[in-house]
């Protein structure tokens, strides 16, 4: 088996057509994606990632992770089984142009947990990856206008070494902050605008 990094170096160093949001739409209703990511990929469902306007290259590279089996996530897994790098392409333009917004029940932001989430976040540099207003870019995900729990159980995956992914980083960052760290840090990330 090859190694996550040459597998998407491969799957990147062919031209390929150029991605297409509208065959993306397409793609997305066939495999019913809003059926767990929600309508317009905004997801109403706990612990699901919100998909709309996040990065269309990290994306990308999550898809083809899926479909290899190098990400396992079963329902991913599945969903992403006969996906064409054409097709994985074109499903992340489609989702890269819905507007993200922040989850709409997401309640008030409780100011102990945005100063500490704050604190932590500067003290690890997020902002130097995810971007100052936490939009991402390229392959670094967005994580404003996430779920709040989808971000906390993520997080506490890297930190606890349960998922790695296109690079090791995020799992040393995150090595040796406490339960209640996470959950500052989710919090402050999702009441980001």
């Amino acid at each position: 088996m090859l190694p996550a990094a040459a597998l998407l170096a491969a799957a990147f160093s062919f031209p390929a057509p150029a991605q297409d949001a509208s065959r993306g739409a397409a793609v997305a209703e066939a495999r019913q994606c809003q059926a767990c990511h929600g309508p317009q990929g905004r997801s109403e469902t706990p612990e699901m990632p919100s998909l709309a306007g996040q990065q269309e290259d990290f994306l990308t590279i999550q898809l083809i992770l899926f479909r290899e089996g190098l990400r396992r996530v079963p329902a991913m897994t599945e969903a992403a089984r006969g996906l064409s790098d054409t097709e994985a392409q074109d499903l992340a333009a489609y989702f890269a142009t819905l507007p993200s917004g922040p989850k709409p029940d997401r309640g008030s932001p409780d100011p102990a947990l945005m100063a500490r989430g704050a604190e932590v976040s500067a003290s690890r540099n997020c902002n130097a990856c995810h971007m100052p207003n936490f939009a991402g870019r390229a392959n670094v995900p967005r994580v404003n206008h996430q779920r709040e729990d989808y971000l906390l159980h993520t997080l506490t995956e890297y930190r606890d070494g349960v998922r790695v992914g296109a690079d090791t980083q995020m799992n040393g960052l995150l090595y040796g902050l406490t339960d209640d760290d996470l959950r500052a840090v989710a919090h402050f990330l999702a009441h980001q605008e």
